[in-house]
């Protein structure tokens, strides 16, 4: 999903669609997308005027898809059911990552250039709060028990965010160079982090995940 302004696509496979993964750790997908019908491996784009070089996607438990806007510092709201944009969401600098808790349903964002964190209620589709972290917020993920894992890329380190009260818990944990994408593993709680600059990826467990060791790939 995404590209350099404009269009979102969403992929369905056979009849009931098919998931995907954003760039920055948020989960991604069509699933349900569009009501039934299509081929398998059929592409919707979705055209609006409120994209604009849109980065990371992920899908919340009703089905409503949040977009990152990067070049407009928005989040478009896409209804699931009709494919259209049914809001936009003024946000930081530099919107990238975006995920759902699977425990609260709020929205986290993460502002590049603006080393933040965003949280959205999606009640309202609102920002109700902005959570400082590292420099050059890019990744972020959510575990099962509703920590936040936000990758800082150009401080090499993962903030972690309490979930009773949005604040950054703890020293940020030191990982590779270049830390960009996060993902969580929904049954174990270990998270994963790629190093894009010293090509390994970082697994870091506990609860919340804070002991690191490192994977070359």
């Amino acid at each position: 999903t995404g590209g350099t302004g404009g269009a979102v696509s969403l992929a369905r496979a056979g009849t009931a669609g098919g998931a995907g993964g954003g760039p920055a750790g948020g989960i991604g997908g069509a699933g349900g997308v569009g009501g039934a019908g299509g081929a398998a491996g059929a592409v919707t784009t979705i055209t609006h005027a409120s994209f604009n070089d849109p980065h990371g996607v992920a899908v919340n438990p009703g089905g409503n898809i949040y977009v990152t806007n990067q070049g407009s510092n928005t989040v478009s709201v896409i209804d699931p059911v009709t494919n259209t944009v049914t809001g936009s969401i003024t946000d930081g600098n530099g919107p990238s990552g975006v995920a759902v808790s699977p425990v609260t349903g709020l929205v986290f964002v993460t502002n590049f250039d603006s080393n933040t964190v965003s949280v959205i209620d999606p009640n309202t589709n609102t920002v109700t709060g902005s959570i400082p972290v590292g420099t050059g917020a890019y990744g972020v993920a959510v575990n099962p028990g509703g920590n936040i894992y936000v990758t800082n890329q150009f401080s090499n380190t993962v903030s972690v965010i309490d979930p009773a009260t949005n604040t950054v818990t703890g020293s940020p944990i030191p990982v590779g160079l270049d830390p960009t994408g996060v993902a969580v593993n929904p049954v174990t709680g270990v998270v994963y982090v790629t190093n894009s600059l010293d090509d390994t990826v970082s697994v870091i467990t506990g609860e919340p995940a804070r002991s690191v060791c490192s994977a070359a790939i």
